[in-house]
């Protein structure tokens, strides 16, 4: 026996040992987020059952207990009767040992039931040491990120592989033991240390000793603070409470969350594996799910309500393709979002992105046809691009699908020829589509003309059941109420468009003249070609679609102006504007007009006017047509809709343009006051005193007027910005 026998048995045991230090780092990691949700837990549940009247307990037993005694005791609800325990029970009259028991034990059912069902709500806006307990433990585990994740995966396949081997190799580390050993041991000594050398060459091979080096740190890594813990949680809480309802056991319903596919379609995707090798960002389990329909069923719609993420599937989906050695993905959107998708895969994976789109689109084309990667492209655009062979394409997205339902539109016309060339398609839209047959048929066609066929000529709505069972292979929708079960209260999305050129003249027309306000509004200049106008209708129609209110917010009256023509053409059902021209106490009743209204419908309102004083808690949608100056003027605003009262998550949407004054404004905004801000507004001071805590709006305009007027070469002008 030699010393590379003794090195290989070494190597092993350096590598068990590291990966039972990673399995036990996380597992410390989750005990602490159980252990910071267990008080906050326990505090829900009591006051739960403290609600919860004892004559509750009579349908628990179906009627068979009489409760009148244990009432006129005192003791009124069922938490008091836990409370009371047994001995306090059996000392009210006609209560005997028996019944006390099986009080206690309906008691305890209802207790069990509430914590299976009880929400834990995290109040950023009034951080106590128990939830900042609690969002400092879970931020450990949302920091380490999918890398963790995946190095206790790793560690815990690599643990049952070498401890057996490592455990008989034990003569071969040194002569003596060999020696002294029978040819039994001997022999499965020799095989062991093979074994170890087969398994340690491979770790190494794949990074995984740093892998699991790199999980370990980041398992031990504390906030730099507190304040840290709960900035990472507005940004990210999506993050945030997807791990909590993970780590306390609240899934989701199953069958919601695979949207109430047959059993035979939910098994095949539930078997369908999902690599994260090239994937940032960690999937909700509803999330998972969607990208394995994707990969399972290769031709699909996904069509989850808006704000469940399904970009962040249809990126799960690429990175696994691109994991088994695909190269060319294609993605088709609206140019509104271009953008966004841009962002999104180069912040949330590793695979390379090319904008196919402008002047330069066939140069782009023909670099990403070279190289690879994900190129993003326009409907229109893509009519441009000659049609692939073939196998070239991992997987064609298109986004905003409903967009290509018209089969005689050229764009239309276009997916199609791509979808038939593409063996994985994924087609995504937010709108429902069972309540429109004929649309939805045109969509399947360009994936399953069998199935489109199925589906018959008939234009009136199917029941949904028999209509989600119809078009399973090739459907998946799941609703907010249906697979978010501790769904953040609020979630903001930043909606990054490109100016049309029109949007462009205008801008720096604006720049030109030194005009701030200008600048700011000068993106709503020319309706029909406003980039920003067209996102806004966008996100009101889906709303619509979703049955959902919408209010939206602008600084300047003649920006409401424009939606509202906009919006009322679209035939929407608009009221206001409520400007600082409309009277106090007629500003409440368009409000409570908003309210009435039976369906959807869009409130606008000037920001300053309408920020302050009014509950719009009817509207789950808010939109903000540009960035405001003081941060605090969006956060009441938005504060207006996210309410008590509030029934429905609410979904802010910032429309922004990059590269000039929006982006300026957001990026200076983030960098001098978001750790400041999120700490004083907090405060006492900070509440009744929003502006304590915003820059100088007007050294803040001054400074972007004269960096724009440089970045765009444009003669200096006089400044306005106020």
């Amino acid at each position: 026996m030699g010393r590379s026998e003794r090195d290989v048995i070494a190597r092993g045991k350096r590598l068990h040992e590291a990966a039972l230090s990673v399995v036990g780092d996380h597992g410390r990691a989750v005990e602490a987020v159980r252990a910071a949700l267990r008080p906050i837990q326990d505090e829900a549940v009591a006051r739960e059952l403290g609600a919860i009247p004892v004559a509750r307990l009579q349908e628990v037993t179906e009627g068979r207990l009489r409760l009148g005694s244990v009432e006129k005791s005192g003791l009124r609800t069922v938490g008091q009767v836990l409370d009371a325990g047994p001995y306090q029970l059996r000392q009210i009259p006609g209560v005997g040992r028996h019944t006390a028991e099986r009080i206690l034990a309906a008691a305890r059912r209802l207790s069990e039931a509430a914590h299976e069902t009880v929400a834990v709500h995290i109040d950023v806006d009034r951080p106590e040491p128990r939830t900042t307990a609690l969002v400092t433990a879970l931020h450990v585990l949302v920091e380490a990120g999918p890398d963790a994740r995946r190095a206790v995966d790793v560690a815990g396949d690599l643990s049952r592989r070498l401890g057996p081997p490592l455990a008989d190799a034990g003569p071969a580390a040194g002569r003596l033991g060999m020696l002294l050993a029978g040819r039994d041991k001997r022999a499965r000594a020799l095989a062991a240390v093979a074994e170890i050398r087969s398994v340690v060459d491979e770790a190494d091979r794949a990074g995984v000793p740093g892998l699991l080096a790199q999980a370990s740190v980041d398992l031990l890594r504390v906030p730099s603070s507190d304040i840290a813990a709960w900035v990472d949680f507005e940004l990210r809480s999506a993050e945030y409470h997807g791990l909590l309802a993970e780590i306390s056991g609240r899934a989701p319903d199953a069958v919601a969350a695979e949207g109430f596919l047959p059993e035979e379609i939910a098994e095949r995707v539930r078997n369908q594996r999902l690599d994260d090798s090239h994937r940032r960002v960690s999937l909700r389990g509803y999330q998972a799910f969607g990208a394995r329909f994707a990969l399972a069923q290769r031709r699909v719609i996904l069509g989850d309500e808006m704000g469940l993420g399904k970009t962040i599937q249809a990126l799960a989906a690429l990175t696994h393709l691109a994991a088994e050695g695909q190269s060319h993905f294609m993605v088709v959107c609206p140019a509104s979002v271009l953008v966004n998708w841009t962002r999104e895969v180069e912040a949330r994976s590793t695979l390379r992105v090319m904008v196919l789109h402008g002047p330069d689109r066939h140069d782009a084309f023909a670099d990403w046809k070279g190289r690879g990667g994900v190129g993003v492209t326009t409907f229109d655009a893509l009519r441009g691009f000659p049609t692939p062979g073939g196998g070239e394409i991992g997987m064609l997205v298109v986004d905003e699908a409903h967009s290509v339902k018209n089969p005689k539109a050229l764009r239309s016309q276009a997916v199609a020829r791509w979808a038939e060339r593409c063996e994985r398609t994924l087609f995504m839209t937010g709108t429902p589509m069972e309540n429109r047959v004929a649309e939805f048929r045109n969509l399947v066609r360009m994936l399953d003309p069998d199935l489109a066929e199925s589906l018959g000529d008939r234009e009136t709505p199917v029941g949904s059941v028999a209509f989600r069972k119809a078009v399973a292979p090739v459907y998946l929708r799941r609703n907010q109420v249906d697979v978010l079960t501790e769904l953040p209260s609020l979630q903001h999305t930043d909606e990054w468009e490109e100016l049309s050129a029109f949007d462009e003249a205008a801008y720096r027309e604006a720049v030109r003249d030194g005009n701030f306000m200008a600048m700011r509004r000068a993106a709503y200049q020319h309706p029909e070609q406003s980039a920003k106008l067209g996102r806004l209708r966008e996100i009101v129609r889906e709303a619509g679609e979703n049955g959902r209110k919408t209010v939206v917010f602008s600084n300047f009256r003649d920006v409401l102006s424009v939606v509202e023509e906009a919006l009322t053409a679209d035939g929407a059902t608009v009221l206001g504007p409520l400007t600082g021209s409309v009277p106090a106490g007629r500003r409440q009743r368009i409000v409570d007009d908003f309210a009435a209204v039976s369906g959807p419908a869009v409130l606008l309102a000037q920001i300053q006017a309408a920020g302050v004083g009014l509950n719009m808690q009817a509207a789950s949608v808010v939109v903000l047509c540009e960035p405001q100056v003081k941060p605090t003027l969006e956060h009441q605003a938005v504060a207006r809709a996210h309410r008590m009262g509030q029934v429905r998550p609410v979904r802010v949407h910032r429309i922004l343009a990059p590269g000039g004054v929006d982006e300026r404004m957001v990026r200076m905004l983030e960098s001098k006051t978001r750790l400041f801000d999120a700490y004083a507004r907090r405060s006492a001071v900070a509440e009744a005193t929003p502006d304590a805590v915003d820059v100088s709006d007007t050294e803040l305009a001054r400074r972007i007027v004269e960096e724009e007027q440089e970045r765009l070469g444009v003669a200096d002008g006089t400044a306005k910005p106020e």
